[in-house]
């Protein structure tokens, strides 16, 4: 599979130009194996071929349902937001945007990239802006949560909410500034060893040192970063909670708390953890031209699934942000008594119990969620 197909960072973005020398390649997957024999990829791209459509299509079903929920009950109360409101706001947003571009890869994993390279290029960043943005999101939530309750100091005033909106925006505009090489890189190319077309990046050589390059920088800020800055903060939360009164509100709360880090982190372990084991795998395999087809293959496949199932995060994360919320599920029962939905007596009843941070204390700085 492609590098973007599904975001899926495999040896496999090597893009075959005739102007190109392969003798001096420097990336793994080009490599010879098996006795000096090319590795057959048939096993891994038939996987794929299968694997995430049906995955991506039921990820953007439930995801587009789950955080169109949260935007249409952010939109009725609009006037009354929260800082927790604002960042959930974005974060939905950054989710159904990375959702509209999974139908792209996974018509590329069935039948290869027919789109062309500018529409390449603009899913491609498309998807890397709202990746980043999604993840970095998670981390501002856990800081505001953190400083609220641990040091009773607000960083944003009601006041002036105009700030924290420019901070979700100095975030967009990072994540941004992280996508310029998707501008510049992606192509879509015509893979003969894979007999298909793929939007794929086509760094300059040595192509090697750019990916490893690239993929370090998605390892620290991707994922390292955010996942050191949840840890420490929901850490220090739950440890202040365990000091005071075991009262049911706060065990709840910490509920809540678990449930979030856990999610993150079951969501993208796995796929982390298996992408840090081929960027080795390739740079040992530039380095000594020994890798097995099995390994390589298994790596493929394993890829394949971990980062599928990491993007089931944009999935979660309604329920986790969102849907534990008293208040949002008032909001919710309202606009169902407004539709005459059935499910609004089993939904009021799910209101009445209490769950989440509003109830925590004032200087959790939620009011809907």
């Amino acid at each position: 599979m492609g590098e973007y197909a599904g975001y899926v960072f495999t040896g496999d973005d090597l893009l075959f130009d005739d102007n190109y020398d392969y003798s001096n390649s420097s990336i793994g997957y080009e490599e010879t194996c098996c006795a000096g024999n090319v590795c057959d990829q048939d096993r891994s791209m038939e996987f794929a071929a299968v694997f995430i459509p049906v995955l991506y299509s039921v990820a953007l079903v439930l995801g587009l349902l789950g955080n169109g929920l949260v935007l249409a009950v952010l939109w009725k109360k609009k006037r009354t937001w929260s800082v927790t409101d604002t960042f959930i706001l974005h974060l939905a947003l950054a989710d159904v945007l990375l959702l509209f571009t999974l139908p792209f890869w996974a018509v590329e994993a069935s039948r290869g990239w027919i789109f062309g390279t500018a529409l390449c290029k603009i899913t491609g960043a498309v998807f890397k802006i709202n990746f980043y943005c999604g993840i970095f999101l998670l981390a501002c939530i856990s800081v505001d949560r953190y400083v609220s309750i641990i040091h009773a100091v607000q960083m944003y005033s009601r006041k002036k909410p105009w700030v924290v909106q420019a901070s979700c925006l100095a975030v967009w505009f990072i994540c941004c500034l992280l996508s310029i090489p998707d501008w510049l890189y992606l192509s879509s190319s015509y893979d003969p060893r894979r007999d298909k077309t793929e939007c794929v990046p086509l760094y300059p050589v040595p192509q090697g040192n750019w990916r490893s390059g690239f993929r370090w920088l998605y390892h620290i800020l991707g994922f390292l970063l955010p996942a050191a800055v949840m840890v420490l903060c929901y850490t220090r939360i739950l440890l202040r909670l365990c000091r005071g009164s075991q009262n049911l509100q706060k065990q709840r709360a910490m509920r809540v708390i678990v449930a979030l880090v856990i999610a993150f982190f079951i969501s993208w372990t796995p796929y982390n953890l298996t992408l840090m084991a081929d960027t080795l795998q390739t740079n040992n395999s530039s380095a000594s031209g020994n890798a097995s087809c099995d390994t390589l293959t298994t790596l493929d496949i394993s890829l394949t699934i971990t980062s599928s199932l990491g993007y089931l995060h944009c999935c979660i994360n309604p329920v986790l942000y969102a849907f534990v919320g008293v208040k949002f599920r008032q909001q919710l029962v309202e606009m169902l008594k407004v539709l005459h939905c059935p499910l609004k007596s089993r939904m009021a009843t799910l209101s009445r119990r209490s769950s989440m941070w509003s109830e925590t204390g004032d200087t959790t700085n939620t009011s809907a969620f």
